[in-house]
């Protein structure tokens, strides 16, 4: 049946048609982040297309897709190719990577938004959300923080980037729906690369003189040179309203660390006593944005639930 002919007009036989169908993705390939649209529904609706467009025998039906993925607009059911403009290892796990816009174009994120990011590894297709750190309305380039693990499939595949590759993304998706004033204080509890989201809200707030939100950051990291983005963190503390917290899990004394780092600095955990302490030197009752792996995420909730902060007063990325 492979290769009868479908119609008289050359559109093509059976076999051509099913190399066109789209392919149902896998698990692996959704990022488990409720984005709307899902890389399910962007299959669903690829389908009906393809179905379409079979049934009429018309495969030009099937164009409108690879049109939109070339012109360099993020858009939330297509992914779209951004250039590499530059790598830099900020930890021995850990990359800042700068991708292109055209022209002076701006992503136009709103704040904490997360896009996703498509890879292939052994023929395997993986996607994963991160959120980019660069301020959304940055013009000509976006940043993104990534933390590469060991055994992790997306790792192995942003390990081989390199300045002037191409890379598929598609988004934006979810976001914290940040307005200026509305909360007195934001306590914002980021455990390594969950600073991410926390950076722009930050950086909104510090770039808007009428915003007079204060901010208190705790970061949890391993040690202080896994400390990401020290040169930011130490501009953005300098803002009499932010105040910045480091907590260092594997770091048994602050006598080496710089004097400057010191007196903000706790080692051990970020457990249910030192979360009660914080909350208490907060200067209003705080709304509190929660960004780690999900052990991270459930501890957090818990401490805070002890301090009397309720369900109604977190957000989690």
């Amino acid at each position: 049946r492979g290769g009868e002919r479908l119609s008289e007009n050359g559109a093509g036989n059976e076999h051509d048609w099913l190399a066109l169908k789209p392919q149902e993705p896998s698990p692996s390939q959704c990022c488990g982040s409720g984005c709307k649209p899902c890389i399910y529904d962007v299959y669903e609706k690829e389908l009906a297309q393809w179905e379409r467009a079979k049934a009429k025998q018309d495969k030009s039906l099937l164009m409108e897709k690879k049109e939109q993925s070339n012109n360099s607009k993020l858009n939330p059911d297509t992914f779209t190719a951004f250039n590499i403009s530059s790598v830099e290892q900020l930890t021995e796990d850990t990359y800042q990577y700068k991708f292109e816009l055209p022209g002076n174009s701006s992503l136009r994120l709103s704040l904490g938004q997360h896009i996703v990011l498509r890879g292939v590894v052994n023929g395997l297709e993986v996607q994963r959300a991160y959120t980019p750190i660069s301020r959304g309305n940055a013009e000509g380039y976006f940043e993104v923080l990534m933390k590469c693990y060991e055994a992790g499939l997306m790792s192995q595949y942003i390990k081989t980037w390199k300045k002037g590759d191409m890379v598929f993304w598609r988004g934006p998706f979810g976001g914290f729906p940040y307005q200026p004033n509305k909360h007195g204080e934001l306590l914002m509890l980021a455990s390594g690369t969950g600073l991410a989201p926390m950076l722009p809200i930050l950086q909104s707030i510090t770039d808007d003189e009428e915003d007079e939100t204060f901010v208190t950051l705790v970061g949890c990291f391993c040690t202080f040179d896994k400390i990401y983005l020290k040169p930011l963190l130490q501009d953005l503390a300098r803002y009499w309203n932010v105040r910045i917290f480091y907590v260092l899990s594997q770091e048994t004394s602050l006598e080496k660390l710089p004097w400057s780092y010191q007196e903000n600095t706790y080692t051990g955990r970020l457990n249910e006593d030192l979360m009660k302490t914080i909350i208490n030197s907060c200067r209003r009752r705080p709304f509190v944005l929660i960004c780690g792996s999900s052990a991270f995420n459930e501890d957090m909730r818990r401490y805070l639930k002890a301090a009397g902060i309720e369900e109604n007063s977190c957000f989690v990325f």
